[in-house]
């Protein structure tokens, strides 16, 4: 059989899918997975996967997946790509769950961790949610993705579609640094600069649709979501199945908010958590933009729209998310907390991360660290707690673009 006639030949699923259905985050219809989604077009809320978790807790114990290689796709029962032969991957995920032990003497914490995001593929947590999203898009069809995005969702969209062989179409700030153009331009992908790149989003995507390309963008589609959530699983299985007492995220979006509660949530319904307690999470945003701190302080159930957006942590600039309804309710749910930290303490924190424990994170993730100074003066965390900061990304990547 020659490579073409390979290539072209129907591929077999020689994997069991758990895949069931997707369901609305807002109303709770639901929707065939079988089919191209987006988001629900009756309340405009993201879409959530669901899986036939008997059936994963009854074939699958947990300790099987930890006996397999180490990657993100170890976890492909829980994941939504129905064949191997469908999984786009550049090698992301199993990322160290560090102990920060200097700092946590420094702060009187006990039990202070970082899980850094950094490590992988594209230099950030973005290559997760990018391999599923480009792996189920490839396997339902699809050939042309586009979307409207900042550095690190567009490298990993770059990257994917790229080892996917998929046409993509990526618009990005025209104050983007012209060595980040140049890098994502390297795959073969179209990027085209637009100004004011957050009050036009939408409307950029529009016409390309109608064109056939398909929306990637954050909570446009429900599969990006799922490749993040194996984060929490990561933490989970690192700690015994004992999940931490706090979780710190940088929030822009809230999809680390999303992806890890679902996961939590399904964690439970599995069986696997040893103890049934649930973090608390922490939002955590720049001064310049933080719609969901301001709409928590009033404990509203969605954002206004924050005008004038500006923080030195571009994956910060979100000036109302699309799935802010849900990325409040778990906040709440979670007894949580959102605040924001000015960009002098964003370079404070990023630089006492590197003189202490030799880590390089994003302003974001420095971002999770200024806030922690803020939860101790509060006593809103207590030194025996065991306290997990996300740094969403490598903090020298960008940086070096602007020199």
């Amino acid at each position: 059989m020659g490579l073409k006639t390979m290539l072209n030949s129907p591929q077999p699923n020689i994997d069991t899918a758990y895949i069931t259905h997707l369901a609305c985050s807002g109303c709770g219809k639901e929707y065939p997975a079988s089919q191209v989604q987006t988001y629900c077009p009756d309340c405009h809320s993201p879409l959530l996967v669901s899986y036939d978790l008997d059936g994963i807790r009854k074939n699958h114990p947990r300790e099987s997946f930890s006996a397999r290689p180490p990657g993100m796709w170890r976890w492909h029962e829980l994941l939504p790509v129905q064949s191997a032969f469908n999984r786009i991957t550049l090698g992301e995920g199993d990322t160290p769950l560090l102990p920060l032990r200097r700092l946590g003497e420094q702060l009187g914490l006990s039990d202070l961790l970082l899980k850094d995001e950094g490590k992988n593929p594209t230099a950030s947590f973005k290559a997760r949610g990018m391999s599923v999203a480009i792996s189920r898009a490839k396997e339902l069809g699809i050939r042309k993705v586009a979307l409207g995005g900042k550095e690190n969702t567009a490298s990993a969209l770059a990257a994917y579609a790229a080892r996917a062989g998929l046409q993509a179409h990526i618009y990005m700030s025209a104050e983007t640094p012209p060595k980040v153009v140049d890098e994502i331009r390297l795959t073969g992908v179209e990027v085209e600069l637009v100004k004011d790149l957050e009050s036009s989003s939408n409307g950029i995507l529009e016409e390309p649709k109608q064109e056939g390309w398909f929306d990637l963008s954050t909570f446009h589609e429900p599969y990006r979501i799922e490749g993040q959530k194996t984060i929490g699983y990561e933490i989970a299985e690192a700690l015994g199945w004992v999940l931490p007492d706090v979780i710190i995220c940088p929030t822009g979006h809230g999809t680390s908010l999303v992806s890890l509660s679902k996961s939590f949530d399904e964690m439970e319904a599995l069986g696997w958590l040893e103890d049934a307690r649930r973090p608390r999470f922490v939002a955590v945003q720049a001064r310049g933009c933080a719609p969901i701190v301001k709409a928590f302080d009033a404990e509203a159930s969605f954002c206004d729209y924050w005008t004038n957006a500006h923080t030195i942590a571009s994956h910060l600039i979100v000036p109302k998310s699309f799935a802010d309804q849900l990325a409040l309710k778990i906040l709440y749910e979670s007894n949580g907390m959102a605040l924001s930290v000015t960009d002098e303490a964003m370079q404070a924190a990023q630089r006492q991360m590197g003189q202490d424990e030799g880590i390089h994170p994003s302003f974001e993730g420095a971002a999770a660290f200024a806030a922690l100074f803020k939860l101790i003066q509060q006593k809103w965390v207590q030194p025996s707690e065991r306290i997990v900061l996300l740094n969403t990304s490598w903090g020298l990547k960008h940086q070096q673009a602007l020199l």
